[in-house]
């Protein structure tokens, strides 16, 4: 088994190496709004969201430095389309298997299981590691609500990197 990240200090060294600020860690002082599933998961359209620089070839790779873009990514794509471009984690594993960071092929075989209603026809993939929270709060998530919305899904996995 793996030790433990310590990801404070690993984004604090990965900030100096690229010469940018200390990274500022985001403080929500209002607890996030919450809304309960409307119906049963198994009845659910289900949407993916993922931070992990996730993109299909024959798209634009991710750039650094506060890129706030993101991509509209087929969630049945096969493992030999998929593209990962990311500057703050070790990109070898996801790679090699990219179900790691985009689980879209493990959310249709839930479908197929029945345990979930359907899967919407895309993900929508981000580059994290964005220092303006502001930027995230007032431009992309907004813009990927819109797209959810647009999708008509009824919950969201978000996938962290």
């Amino acid at each position: 088994m793996s030790a433990p990240v310590d990801y404070i200090e690993r984004t604090r060294s990965q900030y100096d190496a690229l010469g940018y600020p200390p990274y500022a860690w985001v403080k929500n002082d209002d607890p996030p709004a919450f809304t309960p599933l409307a119906k049963a998961l198994d009845r659910a359209k289900v949407g993916l969201i993922c931070s992990g620089g996730i993109y299909v070839r024959g798209q634009i790779a991710f750039h650094f430095k506060d890129d706030i873009s993101y991509r509209k990514v087929p969630m049945r794509a096969p493992a030999h389309e998929i593209r990962i471009n990311h500057f703050a984690y070790d990109l070898r594993d996801a790679r090699q298997d990219p179900a790691v960071v985009f689980p879209g092929k493990t959310l249709a075989a839930l479908t197929d299981a029945g345990a979930v209603g359907s899967v919407a026809d895309h993900a929508y993939t981000f580059m994290g590691g964005i220092y303006s929270s502001r930027k995230v709060r007032e431009k992309l998530a907004p813009a990927l609500v819109a797209e959810c919305v647009r999708d008509e899904v009824d919950v969201v996995v978000l996938v962290p990197v």
